[in-house]
């Protein structure tokens, strides 16, 4: 997909390319069309350059839609996360469309690490994200789906979800995964053998620049043992160069799960700060 926009139907726009230049991660590209919107705060001294995408509109209606294109060059390094949780509203029959697309270059690496997306009870939600990695290219990221208001009593009981992943690897398909849910949600919700009334679920993947994935496996393990507690089921494996973690239970600690997860592989794989931005702690 290159530049610009790519039909008349998309909304919200967000592009972002970082390049190394001059010694460092420059910015290269940006486009933004509301209700997005891209700030740059600036990293610690001992950290990578961020951004953070923020949706004006307070979260998304039926029907709307959000085109969010990531791009890091060669050797760059760059994390990208949101200012806040995403919230998607209870639609009347319109489904709300997100298509992702991340494209990291040899050498480079990016993290992608939003906070959750909450689903209103009602909401119909498409999202599609492909991840295009060449050799020698890492990636660290993921996302959390939190099922209803749990804080008001609701639950995401029905609507619609699909959400869909895909990862390349010097052009061939190393990974997919799709979640859909629809019709009975209620009944999905509830069943032992699928979420088991779970408030949330969530996954996280780290692509290793070298393709070899099993040394963090031991030590992620034990990350998520620590973490997860009686609120959380995890596991975490690996699969055709990448580590995949998941969890399934209640939103909050699902949610620091993730954050000491990813702080962990962001150490182990890179030597970058074990933290993430101060956005996921307010």
């Amino acid at each position: 997909m290159g530049w610009g926009l790519s039909g008349a139907d998309v909304h919200g726009v967000a592009e972002i390319g970082f390049a190394f230049r001059d010694g460092g991660t420059r910015l290269s590209h940006l486009y933004q069309r509301n209700p997005l919107r891209v700030l740059f705060p600036d990293p610690l001294a001992d950290d990578i350059p961020a951004a953070v995408l923020v949706t004006t509109s307070g979260g998304l209606v039926a029907g709307d839609r959000l085109r969010i294109e990531l791009r890091v060059g060669a050797a760059a390094r760059a994390h990208v996360t949101a200012s806040a949780a995403e919230k998607i509203y209870r639609s009347t029959g319109a489904t709300t469309e997100i298509v992702q697309t991340v494209s990291v270059e040899s050498g480079g690496w990016l993290e992608y690490l939003s906070p959750e997306t909450i689903l209103f009870d009602g909401t119909r939600l498409r999202r599609e994200t492909t991840i295009a990695l060449a050799s020698r290219a890492g990636f660290l990221g993921g996302g959390i789906i939190v099922f209803g208001r749990r804080a008001r009593g609701e639950s995401f009981s029905h609507g619609f979800l699909h959400e869909g992943w895909q990862m390349h690897r010097d052009g061939s398909l190393i990974w997919g995964d799709a979640l859909h849910l629809e019709d009975d949600i209620a009944a999905i919700m509830g069943d032992p053998a699928c979420f088991d009334g779970a408030g949330g679920c969530a996954t996280l993947i780290l692509a290793p620049p070298d393709g070899e994935p099993r040394r963090f496996l031991d030590a992620a393990r034990e990350v998520q043992r620590q973490s997860a507690g009686p609120a959380l089921r995890a596991g975490v494996t690996a699969v055709n160069g990448l580590l995949v973690a998941r969890w399934l239970g209640d939103p909050l600690p699902l949610r620091r799960a993730y954050a000491d997860l990813a702080c962990h592989l962001r150490e182990a794989a890179m030597g970058w700060p074990p933290r993430l931005p101060r956005l996921w702690h307010v």
